[in-house]
């Protein structure tokens, strides 16, 4: 596999994608401490030849939290204790994140407010207007 697919029209070749390897955090007695198994998925969204510039905006637009200032996309992974299935895992993310961003949305169909949620709101509007007329005409 010496590209990762994301659609019928986008896929990222693996030399696109580096990855960074570390110590995991959490419990798992000591052979957590001399394995680095946690993985961390970095993807230069500005210098990659394989998407668009449309396909660039519209990634930054949907992932905005996950992409820092330099323009690097991350995905971590440690919840397996082999690093090689973190690496899988971290894949499977990053192609499912992507896929998820570059799906076209459907468009906004205008709606019209129904005769009856008017009437609601007409009432609504003239008994809270009674209630404050109630209040001011207390004192008199």
């Amino acid at each position: 596999m010496d590209s990762l697919f994301i659609s019928s029209r986008v896929s990222i070749p693996l030399a696109e994608i580096d990855f960074i390897a570390a110590r995991s955090g959490g419990p798992g007695g000591q052979h957590v401490n001399t394995t680095s198994s946690k993985v961390t998925l970095l993807f230069d969204l500005d210098a990659s030849p394989s998407l668009t510039d449309a396909d660039k905006a519209r990634i930054r637009e949907a992932l905005t939290g996950r992409i820092a200032k330099d323009g690097v996309l991350r995905v971590v992974s440690q919840t397996s204790r082999s690093q090689f299935a973190n690496k899988e895992i971290a894949l499977e993310r990053f192609a499912a994140l992507l896929r998820e961003a570059l799906t076209p949305r459907p468009p906004r169909r205008k709606t019209r407010a129904t005769l009856a949620s008017k009437l609601r709101r007409l009432d609504d509007k003239k008994r809270q207007g009674e209630r404050k007329r109630q209040r001011r005409d207390f004192g008199d």
